[in-house]
Order: C-alpha cells, then structure tokens, then sequence
C-alpha cells in the first residue's frame, strides 16, 4: 500500500490505542464502588483513592521516555505489544486487589506506566507520519484519548450495574489490552525524513539540521518556558478533573446522577478542545492558538470563581471553556513539540516535555485539596487557575522571543 494512503490506516489504528489508554480517566466511575468494596474487605472505612488516580498520572512520563527511546530504535510495534500487556493486565490485576496497596500497584502503576507508554509512542509517531498535517494527527489522537472519557464511563457504569466492580476491571483489562495489542500489529514507524512531499525549504517541514535530541533540547530555553507553559495550561483542567462530581454536589449543590453529567461535559469539551486546536494551530500557529487558549482559560477560571448554588448556567458554561481550554493545550503540545525541536527524536522529546503535564496533575488537586481544606470553598482555587491563565500569556511572549 501506498505509504500516503497507509498512514491514514495507521492514524485510525493510532486511535483505536488512545481511546483504550485514555479510560484511566474514567477512574472516577470505578473509585466509588472499589472503596465500598475495599472498605468492606478490610473493615474499616476507606474515604478516598485519590492516591491511585494520582500515581497513576505521575509514573505516566517514566513510559513516555524510555517507550520514547525504544520506539525510536525499535519501532512503535513492540513497544506498544510491552504497553498492551501493561496496561490489560493493570486493570485485570484492578479486579484481583484486596487493599489500596495492591491498587496503587496494579491500577496505579500498572495501568498508569501502560498508558505512558502507549500515549507517548502513538502520539509522537502519529505526528511523524503526517509532518504536513501535525497539528490535526495531535490533536486527532489526543482527542480520542480525551474522548475515552465520555465513552468508558457509560459502557463501566452499564456493566456495573450487572455485575461486581471487580469484574468490570477483570473484563475491560482484557478486552482493551487485546485492542492495544491488535492495533500494534497495524502501527508502524515512519519513514526516516518522511516528508509527506513538502518541500524541506521555506517552511522547515523536516530539515535534518533541526532535529535536537534531548541533550540539546535542554540546553535550550525555549524547553524550560515551554514545559512552564504546559504546566500552566494543564492546572485547571486536572485539578477540576480529579474532583469534578465533588465539586459539583458540594459547590453547586448538584445531585449525584446531575454530577454525572458534569464530568460527560467536562469530557466533551476537552474532547473538542484538542480537536479543534490541533487543527487550528496547523493555519494560526502554536502560539497564535495559544494565546486564544489561554485567554479562554483565564475567562473560565473567573466565571467559575462567581459560581453558586442558584448560578447553573455561569457553572456549565465555566466548566466547558475550561475543558476546551485543557484540550487545547493537549491537542497543540504533540506537534508544537516536534516542529520546535525536529521530528526525528520526538518521542523522547516529547515524554520530557510531559513532565509538565505530570505537574500540573500533581499540583492542580493538590492547590484544590489545600485552598478548599483552608477556606471551605473551592472558588478560590478557581482564581489561581485565572491567575496561572495570565502567567501562560506571558510564558507565550517570553516564549515568541525564543522561537
């Protein structure tokens, strides 16, 4: 087959993995009656396991590099076999775990280093393959793993109604493991200074001289400011993400099955964000599309800051900028990475730039947890997310100085 016409067979196969990999989003479906049921086992109440969604966000970079490294020498077909079987057996191992330890190892560290790994090696070899279209295959796959978060949920929350937590975990692990791992056989690497026939003059499409590995990377400042930026663009999206039924009920006084419908429209929006700038940033450009994605950020954080009990429409039209705004970020980072520091060692560059990204995920609940533990409300939280939406603004200015 062709290789134009074969790399729109592998971008569909791409999307197929991240749909997969992107249910760890959907932990909050399984948190609730896995505590119930470890509380249960134990004999003792276990409130939270915020712990096993926050591990498995943070080893997430750990895969995304050395997947990274591999992939490059190896190609993204057994790297993504390692990440399949990581991954499926994570979450069958889920329904196996008899304490918040072994989940913290199988759902926490298991899924989570699967789904580093796969993210990382689709995400980079799908921009490689469509050098003339970067912004859309970013953003296309990213959008799918976004997208997992709306269609997981409903499927999990169907099956628990059937059947145990446990098993739900035991069938999903194997059933997606086995998707990621057929998928793999369909992915491949792309051709070495593949240009999709762009001209390699004029609009540095794939100059070889271009291509930084990540030594020289971060020897650069425009990495620094570019991981800052990420980090920025990130914070309100995970830090509303980790407790967005919460805040839902208690901050708006919403019911638990009208939270449920908060966090499909939080999904959405993140969905349509990455999909939308991706495409975006491939006319405007990484940072054209930025600085409207910020601005939309800052203007999310401000309307949710105002919201109440009483003020539903000010709180869904808050919540849905501010999961475009997350996408956004997510979509344009894939290809913003490459066309900055070359295609050729992106799957390591960009598990190093997601470093950022795994701080936001660490720091965003955790500002939440400190501001909402300190004051009793969550909206000033709401203005630290406004507020790092302006600091973004300036990373973009300092950032345009550098590019």
């Amino acid at each position: 087959m062709d290789i134009m016409k074969k790399r729109w067979l592998i971008l569909i196969a791409s999307c197929f993995v991240t749909l997969c990999v992107g249910s760890l989003y959907a932990w909050s479906v399984f948190a609730s009656p896995m505590s119930q049921y470890l509380s249960e086992l134990s004999g003792k109440e276990i409130a939270s396991l915020a712990i096993v969604f926050t591990v498995a966000n943070a080893v997430g970079p750990i895969t995304m590099i050395s997947g990274g490294f591999f992939n490059d020498r190896i190609g993204p077909k057994w790297v993504l076999v390692v990440a399949g079987i990581l991954f499926g057996l994570g979450m069958i191992g889920s329904g196996f775990a008899s304490s918040v330890q072994m989940l913290i190892i199988t759902y926490g560290l298991g899924v989570g280093l699967g789904c580093g790994m796969a993210y990382g090696t689709i995400v980079s070899n799908a921009v490689k393959f469509f050098p003339d279209k970067s912004g859309f295959a970013g953003g296309l796959t990213t959008a799918c793993y976004g997208g997992s978060s709306i269609i997981v949920p409903i499927i999990a929350t169907a099956m628990l109604r059937n059947m145990h937590v446990t098993n739900a975990f035991k069938i999903l692990g194997a059933v997606m493991g086995a998707v990621i791992i057929l998928s793999a056989f369909v992915i491949e690497a792309a051709p070495a200074g593949f240009t999709a026939g762009m001209k390699t003059q004029g609009n540095g499409a794939a100059a070889a001289s271009k291509d930084m590995d990540w030594k020289a990377m971060l020897g650069t400042k425009a990495f620094y400011l570019m991981l800052l930026t990420l980090t920025c663009g990130a914070f309100a999206g995970m830090m509303i993400i980790s407790q967005a039924s919460p805040i839902a009920q208690q901050m708006m006084g919403f019911t638990p099955p009208r939270a449920a419908v908060v966090v499909s429209l939080l999904a959405l929006f993140n969905m349509l964000g990455r999909l939308a700038s991706g495409m975006l940033s491939d006319r405007l450009g990484a940072l054209g599309t930025m600085r409207l994605t910020f601005g939309v950020s800052v203007i999310a954080g401000v309307m949710l800051f105002f919201c109440k009990e009483g003020t539903p429409a000010l709180f869904y039209a808050g919540l849905a900028l501010a999961g475009f705004g997350f996408g956004s970020i997510m979509g344009i980072y894939p290809g913003f990475t490459a066309k900055t520091f070359g295609r050729k060692y992106n799957s390591v560059n960009y598990g190093i730039m997601f470093i950022g990204f795994a701080l936001a995920g660490v720091l965003g609940p955790m500002i939440m947890n400190f501001l909402k533990g300190s004051t009793g409300q969550y909206q000033p939280a709401f203005l630290v997310a406004a507020a790092l939406g302006v600091v973004g603004e300036i990373l973009i200015a300092l950032l345009g100085k550098e590019l």
